[in-house]
This record gives structure tokens, C-alpha cells and sequence, in this order.
């Protein structure tokens, strides 16, 4: 398949796996209602745990959310694009599926070349979750992944460079006065968010 048969896919409402820094992905428009209950419906997965959101731009933050407080923005300086999700207040336009109880969501800026160029070429930011069925590992080679998923997608985009492994993103939430909660521990390491002058909170 080629960039431009999943940018397509993704833009007329299709659901594909692609690739990511870590594993292969399942995802979609991530403006889209319908496109985002499916990804949900493939993945069994619970209406607590909302699908997490990647972008190709730190401009594309502007379509995730409107509160962009100082310690956002300082998050997104030190560390996008890269391996930190930061869950945010969603625009009230996004789908349920990507919100939680409070209307958050999680996002990161996306370091990986062929996930960031989905986001900026169908002009969208893109669901990121892990190409499994729930409650089955994830895996960062195309020939692994799950039938029963692959059969349920309009396509597979398995180009180069492929996933890496390795741990998944941090996710974190910016609180006032330089605080943050972490919520999953991965590739940024608590020690590099103090260093970065922020007070982790339980």
C-alpha cells in the first residue's frame, strides 16, 4: 500500500494500521464520530479507556484542544516531537471515544516520519492505539499482527522505516504551578521531567 492509499483511507472515514515508534497502530480520523467507534468496536475496547490521538505538528495541537496553559507549552517545548502523551482538555467537537469522564484526551506530537506525515497530509490528527485486540500484546512486525484486527481494517500500511519496540510514551497531565500527574511511566523518565523543572505529584 502506498502513503498516498492510506491517506485516502483515513480521509473518506476508513480505519488503518500503520506504523508507529514503538508498535504498529490501529487508528483514524480522529475528528471523525463514526470512524473512531469503530476503531473502538475493533478493538473491544472499554468505554472507560478513550483512544489516544497522535499529531504530525505542534500546529495540529490547535485541533485537539483550545487550553493551552504554560505548562503545556512548556511540556511540548522540551519534549515533542517525541515519546510524551500529555492528556489535555479535548475540543468539544472530538468524538466521545477519544474522551474521558472529564473530557480529556491524550496526545502527543509524533516523532515517527510516516505517522507524522498521515496526520499532515489528510490534515487531521490520527487515532494511535495499538494494533491488538484488547487484552492481547501489540507487536512491531507486520507478519504478526492480529488476522482477526486485520481483516476488520480497509488496509495495512506497512512501509519503512517500521516500528522500533521498546517502551511505550509516558503520559502525563500539566497541572498548575509546574506540577504533573503521571499516569503510565515509559520512555521519559521521571527523572527527565524533574530535571525539566516540573514537581511530579501522586
Amino acid at each position: 500500500m502506498s502513503e498516498q492509499e492510506a491517506v485516502d483511507i483515513i480521509r473518506t472515514g476508513g480505519v488503518l494500521v500503520y506504523p508507529t515508534e514503538t508498535l504498529f497502530a490501529v487508528g483514524a480520523d480522529a475528528m471523525d464520530e463514526r470512524a473512531a467507534n469503530r476503531v473502538a468496536r475493533i478493538k473491544d475496547r472499554p468505554v472507560s479507556k478513550p483512544l489516544p490521538l497522535i499529531i504530525g505538528s505542534i500546529e495540529q495541537l490547535d485541533l485537539v484542544t483550545e487550553t493551552i496553559s504554560p505548562e503545556l507549552l512548556k511540556l511540548t517545548r522540551i519534549f515533542w516531537p517525541g515519546p510524551l502523551s500529555i492528556l489535555v482538555k479535548a475540543r468539544e467537537e472530538l468524538p466521545s471515544a477519544v474522551k474521558d469522564s472529564r473530557g480529556y484526551t491524550s496526545v502527543r506530537w509524533t516523532e515517527h516520519p510516516l505517522a507524522a506525515s498521515l496526520c499532515l497530509k489528510a490534515h487531521t490528527p490520527l487515532i494511535a492505539t495499538s494494533a491488538n485486540m484488547s487484552g492481547k500484546p501489540g507487536t512491531g512486525v507486520a507478519e504478526e499482527l492480529d488476522e482477526e484486527l486485520t481483516m476488520m481494517v480497509e488496509g495495512v500500511f506497512n512501509a519503512q522505516p517500521g516500528p522500533k519496540g521498546g517502551e511505550p510514551s509516558t503520559v502525563v497531565e500539566p497541572l498548575p504551578g509546574n506540577r504533573i500527574k503521571i499516569y503510565r511511566d515509559g520512555v521519559v523518565s521521571r527523572l527527565a521531567l524533574v530535571r525539566a523543572g516540573f514537581v511530579i505529584i501522586d
